[in-house]
């Protein structure tokens, strides 16, 4: 249990770090410029389009860089809380919490907005409550695949014994 509680804490004073800093200091356009310098599936990403926050994203719109930039930036989002939301899912089944998995999403929705309010702070930076949503949906939805992974693991486990008894 003080594992999770600290990998937790390491996560936590990341996601404040990272946040704290402007848009100048985490962009990656300049590394993307380096090693996508042939535009990879440029004509593909070029059909996509995204609205956020009330406006079109795309590559006709940002550019090349900025819409991967983009992208990459959401995904990490995604994903990340994802992973915070499995940690915490898996503190609170340590803990026998009822419901642990309603309540990770939950406690994860309430980092992500604080994480958000945070940004306001930071000049260059805006907190948007779209992401707070995205870092939630990427909670809700790597806590349920971690969910179906564990009970078909299980049930794969117990045929295996039962197939060598």
């Amino acid at each position: 249990m003080k594992r999770y509680i600290l990998v937790i804490i390491a996560i936590l004073i990341t996601l404040f770090f990272v946040s704290s800093m402007s848009y100048q200091q985490q962009t990656i356009v300049p590394s993307l410029q380096q090693v996508l310098a042939d535009k990879p599936f440029e004509e593909l990403l070029s059909k996509i389009e995204v609205t956020y926050w009330g406006q079109t994203i795309s590559v006709e719109t940002r550019g090349y860089y900025h819409f991967v930039e983009f992208l990459i930036r959401k995904a990490t989002h995604f994903v990340g809380f994802g992973l915070i939301g499995i940690i915490i899912y898996l503190l609170y089944r340590k803990l026998k919490l009822k419901h642990a998995a309603l309540f990770a999403i939950i406690s994860t929705f309430i980092i992500a907005a604080i994480d958000e309010f945070h940004q306001t702070f930071v000049p260059g930076r805006t907190g948007i409550f779209n992401d707070v949503l995205l870092d939630t949906a990427g909670a809700f939805t790597l806590i349920i695949l971690f969910k179906v992974i564990q009970l078909v693991t299980k049930k794969w486990m117990k045929e295996i014994s039962i197939c060598r008894s």
